[in-house]
């Protein structure tokens, strides 16, 4: 099972984008997570690596993530997976220069304990011509 969960039909080609895009999966972040397309920018990285958490694609979540700045062993950063992620907001983003940008979201999810929200504000950079995740700042919320 996915860390965010099922998927309504078990098949995510079938379905909307987990990113919140409301575009069908194959028509959005599944050209991304397969190689055939590159985020454009930090959102769209962002979106990406969410759905790809959503749908448990590990290797997007390493390939994505800056070299110097991600875990040896991606399992230290693999959420909870008795969690369900039920959405994602935007809250802004931005580009400061060629190669540096940001993205603030927040994360909804479902938990044994209870409904929770992750609230981070992340740090991306342009290496080798890809925006890469570098880190976030999580926020109180």
């Amino acid at each position: 099972m996915s860390p965010f969960g099922p998927t309504a039909t078990g098949s995510p080609l079938t379905e909307e984008c987990p990113c919140g895009s409301g575009k069908r999966y194959p028509m959005c972040c599944h050209r991304l997570h397969r190689g055939a397309a590159r985020a454009d920018t930090p959102e769209e990285l962002m979106r990406s690596r969410y759905a790809a958490y959503a749908l448990g694609d590990w290797d997007y979540i390493f390939r994505t993530w800056h070299p110097g700045t991600r875990p040896d062993d991606l399992g230290v950063a693999a959420p909870d997976p008795r969690l369900t992620w039920t959405g994602l907001e935007i809250e802004g983003s931005g580009i400061d220069d060629d190669t540096h940008g940001w993205v603030a979201f927040r994360a909804f999810y479902e938990a044994p304990s209870g409904a929770g929200v992750l609230a981070e504000h992340s740090r991306f950079e342009v290496r080798a011509g890809r925006w890469l995740y570098v880190d976030g700042e999580i926020a109180d919320e």
